[in-house]
């Protein structure tokens, strides 16, 4: 009895010790298998960090407005007797566009001017009967005032008839015509714009911390979306002697040459102004950096590798960046020139992991992308 229950229990050892022997193989083998999944190389974009001039610059919105610019309309009311331009003629100052019916108004001026010829007539006769004695000093006094307020009459009806009249204000380009000949117009009706667009001013804003680094003189460029690839150089005529309280930003307006006239009132510009000297910094794509709450980072490809076997893995480095322009960003710190650093793929990594560098398809690095249309 006692031989079998010791052969019982060598047997259950030996199961119990192959099953827990089994078991600490397969979790040594699964803990290397996780050990080496957790050390794959990743698969990831990098290059060489470079330098280039940055030239320091303000961008800002801007809009067109005319040098000068005006809604043509008449002070008096009446009916369009003639018309003499066409809707998008070019007109010189002074010249006549339009004249409202001005019979009444000619006749009641001939009449005014033939009571001042009369007051005329009587003061001459009353300053030579004045020499004889004939007359008194109030005869004279009276009907030299009735002179002076005819020929003021005359004056007033001379007046309202030159209103009966539009004139070109400056030389300009006129805008289309609202109205026609018959027509009547009450006081004020708009005819027609007109617009001086050569030069051409463009207004923008700009937050007050800009104000020390801009001056009258500075060049700046503008951008029309209507005239893709096409920039237009200017300078600044005039800055905004006052802050608006509102938004803590300047007035500023440029002044941009506009010989062909394809630049027009109210248009959208982008503006950019240059802003001291050209600086020489670190230039990334903007792909290489992540951007987090708590700090942009980079990471930076090591070779840890002797000889001709080569062992890259990833560091991460925390940097302080600068402006973008186009798909790039300026390092101020943390990266160095001639550093090797990953343009994509970062999500993979994390300190210390191996990868391998496959640039066959890298992100776009161009300082003025430009719109490719297909």
């Amino acid at each position: 009895m006692i031989k079998r229950m010791l052969i019982m229990l060598i047997l259950v050892g030996a199961v119990l010790g192959g099953l827990f022997g089994f078991k600490t193989f397969v979790n040594g083998k699964i803990k290397e298998a996780m050990a080496g999944m957790a050390n794959m190389p990743q698969t990831v974009s990098a290059m060489k960090a470079e330098t280039s001039d940055w030239q320091p610059k303000i961008d800002a919105v801007g809009t067109l407005r005319a040098v000068r610019g005006a809604e043509l309309s008449l002070e008096v009311a009446g009916v369009v007797e003639t018309i003499s331009f066409q809707s998008g003629d070019e007109v010189k100052e002074g010249q006549v566009l339009l004249t409202l019916r001005k019979e009444d108004e000619e006749a009641r001026l001939q009449s005014l001017e033939a009571t001042a010829s009369l007051a005329q007539i009587t003061y001459d006769r009353d300053m030579k009967q004045l020499k004889a004695q004939a007359i008194s000093q109030a005869i004279v006094d009276n009907d030299e005032a009735n002179l002076r307020n005819a020929r003021a009459q005359v004056a007033v009806q001379k007046a309202i008839l030159d209103k009966k009249t539009l004139r070109a204000p400056f030389d300009g380009k006129l805008g289309l015509r609202q109205v026609d000949l018959g027509q009547f117009l009450p006081a004020g009706t708009m005819i027609a714009t007109l617009q001086s667009l050569d030069p051409i001013f463009v207004d923008f804003l700009l937050p007050q911390q800009a104000v020390a680094q801009i001056a009258v003189g500075d060049r700046v460029r503008a951008r029309i979306d209507a005239f893709p690839g096409r920039t237009f150089e200017g300078k600044i005529t005039a800055i905004n002697p006052k802050i608006e309280t509102g938004s803590r930003n300047v007035q500023v307006r440029a002044t941009l040459p506009n010989t062909d006239q394809k630049l027009m009132p109210g248009m959208f510009a982008a503006v950019e102004l240059d802003t001291g000297t050209a600086q020489r910094l670190v230039t990334l794509p903007q792909t290489a950096v992540s951007y987090n709450p708590y700090g942009s980072l980079v990471y930076i490809v090591d070779d840890k590798g002797a000889g001709a076997k080569p062992e890259l893995t990833a560091r991460q480095v925390f940097v302080t960046t600068g402006a973008t322009r186009g798909d790039q960003v300026a390092v101020l710190k943390g990266v160095a020139e001639g550093d090797t650093v990953v343009t994509s793929g970062q999500i993979k990594l994390r300190n210390g992991v191996p990868v391998v560098v496959n640039n066959s398809a890298l992100p776009t690095n161009d300082a003025a992308p430009k719109i490719v249309d297909k």
